[in-house]
This record gives structure tokens, C-alpha cells and sequence, in this order.
């Protein structure tokens, strides 16, 4: 029996809520790939800056939980991928979560 074969990197994408955005990151939060529409550079560098770090933090979450789950495959006992910190997909989902209950970013981009 053939092991699966376990890629060098492992990359996810996050999005932002409009799809006006999105970034490939590795599982170490390396970015990849930043995709982004014209219409976005309105809200100026720091803002684009800050929601590329976000969209970079949250798809290195799920390409570890992701890495993990290759590594299981792959035979890697559960014990050694706690060790490395490779979250469960139930650990991302609720790191991901507590992500968005902590973002009290800017709720409008109107002047007040």
C-alpha cells in the first residue's frame, strides 16, 4: 500500500464578505497570491493593507488545519500533530469564528 503523498506547502484562500478581494496564503501565513479589484484602492493603503493581513491570517488557519489533515493521512499520529500545532477543522472553524467575533474593524466607509 502507497502512502499518499504529502505536498511541500499546503495553500488556502480567504475572501472578503463582497468578493472583492481574496488571498492565497501557505500554512506558515505566507502570501501567495492577493487578488483584488480596482474599486478597492478607494479606502486607501491602510485599509487595503489591514484587510490583506486578515484575509492572509485567516486562509493560514485553514491551510494548517488543511496540513494537518494531510499529515493524517499520510499516518502521522495525532499526538505529533497536536505537538506542531496544526489545528483540527474544528479548531480552525472555531479560531475563524472567534476571528470575527474580535473584528470590530470599520463597519461603513462613510464619513461620519
Amino acid at each position: 500500500m502507497t502512502r499518499p503523498q504529502i505536498p511541500a506547502v499546503t495553500v488556502a484562500a480567504a475572501t472578503n464578505r463582497s468578493g472583492t478581494m481574496t488571498v492565497r496564503a501557505t500554512d506558515h501565513g505566507i502570501p501567495v497570491e492577493i487578488r483584488f479589484e480596482r474599486a478597492e484602492y478607494r479606502y486607501g493603503a491602510p485599509a487595503l493593507a489591514a484587510e490583506m493581513l486578515r484575509l492572509t491570517q485567516r486562509s493560514a488557519i485553514v491551510a494548517r488545519a488543511r496540513r494537518r489533515e494531510q499529515l493524517a493521512e499520510a499516518g502521522v499520529p495525532e499526538a505529533m500533530l497536536d505537538r506542531l500545532g496544526l489545528p483540527t477543522g474544528r479548531a480552525a472553524a472555531d479560531e475563524l469564528d472567534r476571528l470575527d467575533d474580535t473584528d470590530t474593524g470599520q463597519t461603513s466607509w462613510l464619513w461620519n
